[in-house]
């Protein structure tokens, strides 16, 4: 009861009778007058009580708002501050129990998680439903002073866990658009019946959660749409990172022109990516069975190499079983070989990653085998190799894999043209030793008829030069099939080469409607590479056609001799439109084309490859009447 309450209550009834019966004079005066100050006294010592109450209470409700307020800058799980608003509600209001429950708007439910003891039990309920489904329709507090005369009451959570619900005070949680995202029940108040006050602050707290969940759920999206930039920003390090690992390595195993170069581009590449002291790559001939281990290390910075025909220690293990290694006790795996191991340097191994090489595919069952590993050891810094470091060395390994084969590929092409060339050479070579072979023996019939010692010395000397001719053309055509020369440059009849150049031509260029003119000017003998010459050739009429379509034109090879230093000079002309100036200036690069269809640009940077190879040159000249290539071949001077 309120103090004004208090201060309008009726006296007591017989103080009252006796201030008004008749005849009590100043006596019954002097009791009243006595009784006045204890009513008094007893109406201020209420009015105290009841102020001192409702200043608790206040106190209680604006310590609740400012611990959800606090809460609400300094924590960021939402469910904690759920947890620390249900208890300020409790404790604000009185309450027995508190209930917050969420608006699941994709099932149309409300969705709540009550504390009962140490068990956690989740309640769903349906809009419209039981009194705080009707609060979350309606968006309105309502007040129950007996729920179980209320028909919207729903019992059927008191039957199942036994708790009696009397009165409820349920308000609406709205967020700052004014849309309902949940509702507070507050059951059973412990003193007394919930007030309208009790509503009121009830209303107050409900606001303050509803702008704190708000609040909360923006600011964990906000974190989460960080994170996910965050995480975004990792993965596009890492692709950039990869891709320039890749344009190094591309870059490094392009610039290789043996195998021994390219196991020390890749290497250098893959320790560098992973931090890695020794890096080694293990390749396998399976043809032959034979095999090589090529080692390096960062302070050496040099290729060794090693006979390998067995697959040992921890990089044969992963070409033997076509598995990826990583093993951060290398000194102790049961799958290395301690003798192998010391052999090559690896002895002090601590951690080791190896990766084998993948081989060509079988079509069968599209499996591949393998041709080797890439293995490196000891980490810097002493830790071992990560999943990520892992990552990076099949990376390289699957573009080294691919380099590998070509290389192989090529190597084994190359062998095989320089034996096709010694072959079909070999001809060449048999009818250039008549030459010698008939000065030999005519200069042994000089000796037999001669008796002049001096003469006979001199025959002999000639004889000798002619076997220091017959050594050299010996040597040049071992050196090539050794591999050691490019270039197998012979004598050839220029006239006769030529000759068959015209036959080779004339057919393709007549049906392209190209007319083809043979100038030889110089009918002499001339040294070079015959194979690389007439695919020098074949290019540069393959390009003089194409830029004739459709309408055709001539293409004029003509030959003749520099006078001043016997470089053979072969220029080849055509009546097309000329070379387009935007690539003029870098015409004899490599994927450098005029836009034709089909067109690789690697025509013309052939030629030159060609022309460098026999220490030549080749230009160009162009204009909208044609363009003629000159190829110049330097020769040596003639003996004297």
């Amino acid at each position: 009861m309120s103090a004004k309450s208090d201060s309008v209550r009726p006296l007591d009834p017989a103080a009252s009778r006796a201030g008004n019966r008749p005849g009590s004079g100043d006596g019954s005066a002097r009791r009243v007058g006595a009784a006045a100050p204890d009513h008094a006294a007893a109406r201020v010592a209420r009015v105290e009580r009841s102020l001192e109450v409702a200043l608790a209470r206040e106190v209680r409700v604006s310590k609740a708002l400012r611990d959800v307020g606090v809460a609400l800058g300094t924590t960021l799980d939402l469910d904690g501050l759920l947890e620390l608003i249900l208890e300020k509600i409790t404790e604000a209001l009185e309450a027995d129990r508190t209930t917050l429950y969420l608006l699941d708007e994709a099932n149309d439910e409300l969705v709540s998680q009550i504390a009962q003891g140490s068990e956690v039990r989740a309640i769903r309920l349906k809009i419209g439903h039981g009194i705080a489904g009707q609060v979350a329709r309606t968006g309105k507090p309502l007040h129950v002073q007996d729920a179980y005369l209320d028909p919207r009451f729903s019992p059927e959570w008191d039957l199942l866990s036994g708790y009696r619900t009397r009165s409820i005070l349920a308000a609406p949680m709205k967020n700052h658009l004014g849309r309902t995202i949940g509702v507070v029940q507050v059951l059973n108040k412990t003193r007394g019946e919930f007030t309208e006050d009790d509503a009121d602050i009830l209303a107050a707290l409900a606001t303050q959660a509803a702008v704190s969940i708000d609040n909360s759920r923006l600011f964990m999206s906000v974190t989460q749409k960080n994170i996910q930039l965050l995480d975004t920003k990792v993965q596009l390090e890492h692709r950039v990172r990869d891709l320039k690992l890749l344009f190094d390595l591309e870059h490094a195993m392009g610039r290789a022109a043996s195998l021994d170069e390219l196991f020390l581009a890749v290497l250098g590449e893959a320790m560098r990516a992973c931090e890695a002291k020794m890096g080694a790559v293990a390749l396998r001939d399976h043809e032959t069975g034979a095999g090589a281990l090529y080692v390096i290390d960062e302070r050496a910075r040099k290729m060794r190499r090693f006979p390998y025909p067995d697959d040992a220690g921890l990089i044969g293990w992963a070409s033997r079983n076509n598995e990826v290694l990583v093993s951060s006790d290398a000194e102790s795996d049961p799958r290395r070989d301690r003798a192998f191991d010391a052999r090559v340097g690896g002895a002090t191994a601590k951690t080791a990653i190896a990766v084998p090489l993948e081989g060509e595919h079988i079509a069968a069952n599209a499996t591949s085998t393998t041709i080797g590993a890439i293995a490196l050891y000891n980490k810097k810094r002493g830790s071992p190799f990560s999943e990520e470091d892992r990552g990076l060395l099949e990376l390289i390994t699957a573009n080294a894999s691919t380099a590998i084969r070509l290389q192989l590929s090529r190597e084994a092409r190359e062998r095989e043209e320089r034996l096709t060339t010694i072959g079909r050479l070999l001809s060449g070579v048999i009818h250039d030793l008549k030459t010698p072979l008939t000065v030999i023996g005519g200069y042994v019939q000089m000796m037999q008829a001669s008796n002049v010692a001096a003469e006979r010395g001199k025959f002999a000397a000639m004889i000798l030069k002619q076997f220091e001719h017959i050594g050299a053309m010996q040597r040049e055509v071992l050196e090539f099939a050794r591999g050691e020369k490019s270039v197998l440059s012979r004598k050839v009849y220029v006239q006769k080469f030529f000759d068959d150049v015209r036959s080779q031509l004339e057919g393709d260029l007549h049906r392209r409607g190209v007319e083809l003119v043979v100038d030889v000017q110089e009918r002499g003998t001339a040294r070079f590479d015959e194979g690389k010459m007439l695919r020098a050739i074949h290019n540069l009429a393959r390009n003089a056609a194409e830029a004739m379509e459709p309408k055709g034109g001539k293409f004029v090879i003509k030959v003749t001799r520099d006078k001043q230093d016997s470089t053979l000079v072969v220029s080849f002309s055509d009546t097309g439109p000329g070379i387009p100036k935007h690539i003029e200036h870098r015409l004899f690069q490599s994927f450098v084309t005029a836009g034709k269809k089909g067109g690789t640009g690697l025509g013309l940077a052939i030629v030159k490859k060609i022309a460098d190879e026999h220490g030549g040159t080749v230009s160009v000249q162009s204009s909208s009447r044609g363009a003629t290539f000159t190829l110049r071949l330097p020769q040596p001077q003639p003996a004297p």
